[in-house]
């Protein structure tokens, strides 16, 4: 239940002060010139001064917590901003645009926009996680389809690409590889085909050497090099209707697929391509900072309020390519 009298949802002041208790845990410092020195950092007061702003003596630049941050020059009041951040991170399924845009009293655009910077927020930076797994650890890999591509697209069959005919399995589908660490994070990743090349791409990069890996029967892992690339790679053959073997199974990533589809298809119901990894970032995140490691809805919003730095997402900039 979402305490609406928390005074950070109804007050910009109280709002703008927590963010800066979030993001400089050891006082204010320069996003211009990365000065940290208190000394050389004071607060502009005055009438003519809003509150919030800074003034660096370093490099003679003024600055609020919001610069640098994606929620930077934005009209938005910042309580507004806090509250649209605890319900996407608090909405187990997402929240959809038109929701927010009639709680917070904002149009559509802004309240899409917001959700966008948001994910930017979720989003992790490029290179800054760790291998997943380890010595012991379980990381399962499964892959699913997602909406239609605009475009006739030829689909992979036993990791070749060929063609299929249209709407049948995943051709002409956005295709979505899931790593999900057993009792741990998960990173999904949207790619134009599901290859050999593609998954032992992704496996290398973000699949511990050490780690046991365990799929389905998919040829995509077990006749690919995949195998070679972990201590130990374990199946189940659905097929043959075998979903768990002793501890070997991958419920876990099918879990994960199922409340992504059910987020999809009942808050968001359409996604354009352009936009697919932000909203797989969002669903990563959520499910990465779960109840069950011990992340409650307040700690959650709050690391996403620790992501803002250093992110910057204009209206008009176009998404990123696919894998």
């Amino acid at each position: 239940m979402i305490d609406l009298t928390n005074i950070i949802f109804t007050d910009a002041n109280a709002a703008r002060a927590h963010l800066e208790k979030q993001r400089w845990p050891n006082g204010p410092y320069c996003p211009h010139c990365g000065n940290a020195d208190q000394d050389r950092i004071c607060a502009m007061e005055g009438e003519k001064h809003r509150p919030g702003l800074y003034n660096c003596r370093e490099c003679r630049k003024q600055f609020s917590v919001t610069v640098g941050t994606v929620f930077e020059r934005s009209k938005v009041p910042l309580n507004k901003w806090l509250l649209a951040t605890y319900l996407l991170s608090s909405s187990k399924k997402g929240i959809s645009a038109h929701q927010l845009h009639r709680s917070l009293n904002v149009t559509y655009k802004t309240a899409w926009f917001m959700f966008h910077r948001i994910r930017e927020a979720m989003a992790p930076v490029a290179g800054s996680q760790e291998p997943m797994g380890g010595a012991g650890k379980v990381v399962e890999a499964d892959e699913t389809y997602q909406g239609k591509t605009k475009e006739t697209r030829t689909q992979s069959v036993d990791g070749r690409v060929k063609y299929q005919n249209k709407g049948r399995g995943g051709a002409n589908k956005r295709a979505v590889i899931a790593l999900v660490e057993r009792g741990g994070s998960a990173r999904t990743f949207h790619v134009a085909h599901t290859t050999f090349a593609k998954v032992e791409q992704i496996v290398s990069e973000n699949v511990a050497r050490e780690s046991r890996l365990h799929t389905d029967e998919s040829r995509l892992y077990s006749a690919s090099k995949v195998p070679t690339m972990v201590a130990e790679h374990e199946t189940v053959r659905h097929s043959a209707d075998e979903y768990v073997r002793g501890d070997v199974y991958s419920n876990s990533a099918e879990n994960y697929f199922s409340i992504f589809k059910r987020g999809m298809r009942g808050v968001y119901q359409h996604c354009s391509e352009k936009h697919l990894h932000r909203y797989l970032a969002e669903f990563d995140f959520r499910y990465s900072n779960r109840s069950k490691l011990g992340v409650e809805d307040a700690e959650r919003a709050n690391r996403a309020l620790q992501g803002i730095s250093g992110k910057r997402l204009t209206y008009r900039r176009t998404s990123e390519a696919l894998l």
